[in-house]
Formats: C-alpha cells, structure tokens, sequence
C-alpha cells in the first residue's frame, strides 16, 4: 500500500480546502481509512475516519458539522472535506489505512501512512 495525500495548501478563515488521498498500489477497499493532523509540537491527532463501505462515519468534536470525510473505492481514492476553516485547523494532514474494516480514531488502528499534505489557515 503506498498512500500519497495532495490539495493542502494555503487558505483564509472561513474558506475550504478539499483533500485526497490516493493509493497507488494495492487497493484498501476492505479496509477502514482516515485523516489524522498534526501541528508543530503537538502530537498526531484524529480529525475523521470512514469504513470500508463508507456507511460508517466518525468525527473528531472540533471538526464535527465543518469537515466530510468520503471515500471511491473504485477509485482507490480517499477525501476529506474541509469548510469553515478555522486558524486552528492548521497542520500536516495524514491519512491512514486502518487494520479493520470499521472506522477508528486511534493512531495504533492504522498500519499504512500517506506522507502528509499541509494546510495553512490564516485569520
């Protein structure tokens, strides 16, 4: 599994960004996936997760009612949409394949990492 997240960037208060995650090499279709962030000095954080059909979503409460997260399997291809960004949503965003099928929020439930796209939000 090689996973490679893109469309972070560099965005004002109040504006979206959408991001994806592809994966370029075996397919994780079976698996649950999810997006994690993380801010200079702070430890990785869970921001949402999807299962593997995609009937099954969890939501860090700070990004609850802002972010989406989906996924096309066939497309191997996951997303996370963000609106309403706030200065405090910036960071490194990774997204992870998990070892189970369901939704998880623990850094330990994933076994694959893409290699990070950033986001910039600025008041």
């Amino acid at each position: 599994v090689q996973l490679q997240a893109f469309g972070g960037g560099l965005v004002q208060a109040g504006g979206s960004l959408r991001l994806s995650c592809a994966n370029s090499r075996r397919t994780v279709s079976n698996n649950g996936m999810g997006w994690f962030r993380q801010a200079p000095g702070k430890e990785r954080e869970f921001v949402a997760s999807i299962s593997w059909r995609g009937s099954s979503t969890v939501y860090a409460d700070s990004v609850k009612g802002r972010f989406t997260i989906s996924r096309d399997n066939s497309k191997n291809t996951l997303y996370l949409q963000m609106n309403s960004l706030k200065p405090e949503d910036t960071a490194v965003y990774y997204c992870g394949a998990g070892r189970y099928s369901t939704a998880r929020s623990e850094v330990s439930d994933y076994s694959y990492w893409g290699q990070g796209t950033q986001v910039t939000v600025s008041s």
